[in-house]
């Protein structure tokens, strides 16, 4: 065999030689791994559209931007990182492997069209008006809670057939409210539903849990990935910084380094325009706590400087989304053996930092926010100045099927002052969110299945919203 330009071929010697290495060429083509050219677009600080590209290629590929042509720069060599504390006991833990090269570039502003080979990557529009909204995708495999999914069954693991639904709605952009892999222990001997899956925190769970089933709305178009708490450092963290967040990838930032999680479990709010004086603006709160955050812990300091740079952020635009992981003025409901449903308020780490600067709890130029964390569908807005909040944690992993109940307890509230005017919820069904803009502060709010076919519809105006199923069923 001989190799040009790093293609194999058999070399044609004889009639009975040639015969004898062809089936050597088959072996040696069966053996060799599918390549790997996973390519799509993240969108970052003031809107910068970054391209990336996973690839198991020897060196960074060149990318075309309409005319002219650019070498793409290595973000990440691969590697094999050791093994750091984990979220899990030292025996259900490994060291995470990652045989893939990451490359990236910087979309300059104004290009048509761009492409890396024969890949056609989606490119923003000028005003986005079409959102898909998803979040929690990945399929759950956790030893301590003896949860496995079945990560083998499309039914019970959706999260394809949500993202190529999803994809067929050709949005102009697609927010994942966090929690991207889920899949951090071992599937047990014996369980069929789960049986050869990847586990940990590597590439190999990575693509399992994400870039493989999401690769249809991955092409539709560019994404901003918001960190969830599955991509903190004791978890998914190095991935996240490898191959997720738009931001450069600095020393110290990687989570390989558990010594470093003081710099790698949190970074600054960035905005995204929308348009027509509209923005999106990205908040990390993967490290909060479900508590109260005492004084003196590092939270403290890191949440209210995120507060201040939020604030400063939204005299950006007029109508502000935010976009984040854990569920601030929102609700989760659980049910006790005897049937009994208690409704408890949202991210009380979150809220106990930001509520002691401000009562309301965020700046007063928020509109909306976008979370997810709690596995199924929910929208709950307010007559008193809250914004309104959108939760969708149901876009594959292993559902909550607690429902709000239709009416909620007499004083409940997912906030120290804030007053509930409308809530819906859907619980124990997947799918994803759409918004779709119909005026300057006014969008349009759908709910769709795996299918595809709606469940529901709310319409949001300014920082109310209103839905036509208080309960989908």
């Amino acid at each position: 065999m001989f190799s040009l330009s790093g293609i194999s071929f058999c070399r044609p010697l004889s009639m009975i030689a040639a015969a004898g290495l062809l089936s050597a060429c088959a072996a040696t083509d069966r053996q060799m791994p599918t390549p790997i050219r996973t390519a799509y677009v993240v969108m970052g600080e003031s809107g910068v559209s970054v391209a990336r590209l996973l690839t198991t290629d020897a060196q960074c590929p060149a990318i075309r931007f309409d005319d002219r042509e650019a070498r793409m720069d290595l973000r990440g060599a691969p590697g094999s990182v050791p093994l750091r504390p984990t979220i899990s006991a030292p025996a259900d833990s490994k060291a995470s492997d990652f045989p893939i090269r990451v490359c990236e570039k910087s979309i300059p502003p104004g290009t048509w069209k761009a492409n890396i080979g024969d890949i056609a990557l989606p490119l923003p529009a000028a005003e986005i008006k079409r959102i898909v909204v998803i979040g929690d995708t990945g399929c759950r495999l956790k030893k301590s809670e003896a949860a496995y999914q079945a990560c083998n069954d499309a039914k019970q693991y959706p999260f394809a057939k949500v993202a190529a639904a999803a994809a067929n709605w050709k949005p102009d952009l697609v927010i994942h409210v966090g929690d991207f892999e889920y899949r951090e222990n071992e599937c047990p001997a014996g369980n069929p539903e789960c049986a050869g899956s990847p586990w940990g925190y590597g590439w190999d769970t990575w693509q399992a849990d994400f870039f493989d089933p999401a690769a249809t709305l991955l092409k539709a178009a560019p994404w901003v990935m918001v960190r969830g708490n599955h991509e903190s450092c004791v978890r998914a963290g190095q991935g996240w910084w490898r191959m997720i967040d738009p931001r450069p990838l600095l020393p110290g930032r990687d989570c390989n380094d558990a010594a470093n999680d003081g710099t790698g479990d949190y970074s600054d709010p960035y905005a995204v325009p929308l348009g027509d004086d509209a923005q999106l603006i990205v908040l990390d709160t993967s490290n909060t706590s479900s508590g109260v955050i005492p004084e003196g812990d590092v939270r403290q300091v890191k949440y209210r400087d995120m507060y201040g740079k939020l604030e400063t952020l939204s005299q950006r635009a007029s109508y502000n989304i935010v976009a984040n992981h854990h569920p601030i003025p929102g609700f989760f409901a659980s049910q006790d053996k005897q049937g009994k449903v208690t409704v408890w308020p949202g991210n009380q780490g979150v809220q106990s930092v930001f509520g002691a600067i401000n009562p309301l709890i965020m700046p007063p130029r928020i509109n909306a926010l976008l979370s997810g964390h709690v596995h199924l569908w929910q929208e709950v807005s307010f007559s008193s100045p809250h914004p309104t909040q959108f939760i969708a944690g149901f876009s594959g992993t292993m559902e909550d099927v607690v429902p709000l109940p239709v009416e909620l307890p007499r004083g409940a509230t997912p906030a120290s002052g804030a007053v509930v005017e409308h809530h819906s919820s859907w619980a124990g069904g997947f799918g994803f969110m759409t918004m779709e803009r119909t005026g300057t502060n006014q969008w349009e709010v759908k709910v769709w299945d795996t299918a595809g076919h709606q469940v529901n519809s709310c319409s949001m105006n300014g920082s109310h919203s209103a839905c036509e199923q208080v309960q989908v069923k």
